[in-house]
């Protein structure tokens, strides 16, 4: 079965986002624009350094709003060669046009790409631990950037997770002390959310997961609990609430300084869920530059024309 196409899960309100990128970089004249006309050129896509190509629908978009067109040679998802200088993709149209849109779009793959490869190496080393659990991402996302942020996490093969606060309930510490207690907060919340939102309450100890799993939690997220402590609790919650015990379905979710190297100390098969913000925060970007082909001259291309014939 082919994968499925992530373009298709963009809204069609995103496209708004396009114009406002726009108008935060052109807000008035753009000066250079009077040196390069408007006569139609060809830019290559150079991806710098490696890393998986993902933005794709994005870059598409910020060229087409300066009617570029764009022909990729690489699919999005794909990895691409480390210490080379990979030609990606072809991009046509006026010069003014695709200098205008350059900066936008490469900024934007630049970001989304990088979050790509470091969610796929996330992907890629709990695979090869043998866990079958989720790794995600985070809410922890640049504003007004959400979307690309997101997209850049599943294009690497992670969860997104939740997308805002409508998405899903999570109850941290704050909501937890502000409203007395776990349960408290529990009761409370299911008479406005009723049955159709998922619950995640954050825990500190056992004894708080069980308060949440008593009260009707459906996710624990067992906060910055590391080491024995961490899969010591995972794994008596499931003996006291799981099938053997009270029947209980529900996940188990650790959060709180996930990060690359300490990623397999945190899987365990107790642990449903591992959620870093180690994938979009403070991630290298992929190196992407796209530079305008010189026009051959006349002499040129029927030297050119001439090399290229059938023998």
């Amino acid at each position: 079965m082919a994968a499925p196409n992530l373009a298709h899960l963009l809204p069609p309100s995103w496209k708004a986002d396009i114009e406002r990128w726009f108008h935060e970089d052109t807000p008035s004249f753009d000066w250079a624009g009077i040196v390069v006309g408007e006569e139609q050129q060809e830019a290559f896509l150079f991806a710098k350094s490696g890393g998986v190509l993902a933005g794709v629908p994005f870059f598409n978009e910020i060229f087409k709003y300066v009617d570029c067109t764009v022909e990729w040679l690489y699919k999005e998802g794909t990895p691409l060669p480390y210490n080379a200088k990979t030609k990606v993709a072809v991009v046509r149209g006026s010069a003014r046009q695709l200098l205008l849109g350059e900066r936008v779009a490469l900024n934007t793959l630049a970001r989304c790409s990088g979050i790509a490869t470091v969610s796929k190496r996330f992907k890629d080393i709990a695979d090869q631990a043998g866990w079958k659990g989720t790794v995600a991402g985070t809410r922890k996302t640049t504003p007004g950037f959400r979307l690309v942020e997101k997209y850049g996490m599943m294009v690497g093969g992670i969860d997104p997770h939740r997308h805002d606060l409508s998405s899903m309930v999570m109850l941290k510490d704050n909501h937890v002390w502000a409203s007395g207690s776990i349960t408290k907060a529990i009761e409370t919340l299911r008479r406005a959310a009723g049955f159709s939102l998922l619950v995640t309450i954050e825990c500190q100890s056992y004894d708080e997961a069980a308060e949440a799993l008593d009260a009707g939690a459906n996710i624990v997220m067992l906060d910055n609990m590391v080491g024995k402590d961490l899969h010591d609790c995972a794994r008596e919650l499931k003996r006291v609430y799981g099938k053997e015990g009270k029947g209980r379905e529900f996940l188990i979710e650790s959060s709180g300084g996930v990060v690359e190297d300490g990623l397999v100390a945190r899987i365990g098969p107790d642990i449903d869920i591992l959620s870093t913000s180690a994938v979009h925060q403070s991630v290298q970007h992929v190196d992407f530059s796209l530079k305008i082909q010189p026009k051959k001259k006349n002499s040129e291309a029927i030297t050119a024309n001439a090399n290229d014939s059938p023998a």
